[in-house]
């Protein structure tokens, strides 16, 4: 079911759906528009258990948020310095993953996983080099 708001840094925002992406096996990424801010976009990511996004650098944009919204899983980033940071899904996990860095969500082997990704200024084609599933 689309959402039609959605709430980031304790603001509830109105949000409409664009398309749904198949982003690799066993991951599902919707698509969202911030009503009336251009400034960035939205992706609700459905990751099934047992797989994981693809392992993605980000090569461009302002800000990246990856953050927590139910399941079972992990996100795994990984520093210019090549130091890695794990953070296990729970409430009120929002992670910025800055430019150079690498991320990677994995849903636990009994459980889906949810989260979302918020790109500032939007997504577009050349904003995270894939580097692996």
């Amino acid at each position: 079911m689309a959402l039609t708001n959605f709430n980031f840094e304790n603001k509830e925002l109105a949000v409409v759906f664009v398309e749904t992406i198949q982003a690799a096996e066993g991951v599902e990424c919707d698509v969202y528009k911030f009503v009336g801010d251009g400034s960035r976009d939205l992706g609700i990511i459905r990751v099934k258990a047992g797989h994981r996004t693809p392992l993605q650098r980000v090569l461009k944009g302002e800000r990246t948020i990856e953050g927590y919204i139910s399941g079972k899983g992990n996100l795994e980033v990984v520093g210019r310095g090549g130091e890695k940071k794990a953070y296990t899904g729970k409430k009120e996990l929002a992670v910025e993953v800055k430019i150079g860095e690498t991320m990677q969500w994995q849903a636990a082997p009994d459980s889906d996983l949810e989260v979302y990704e918020i790109c500032f200024p939007p997504y577009e084609n050349g904003r995270f080099e894939n580097l692996s599933y």
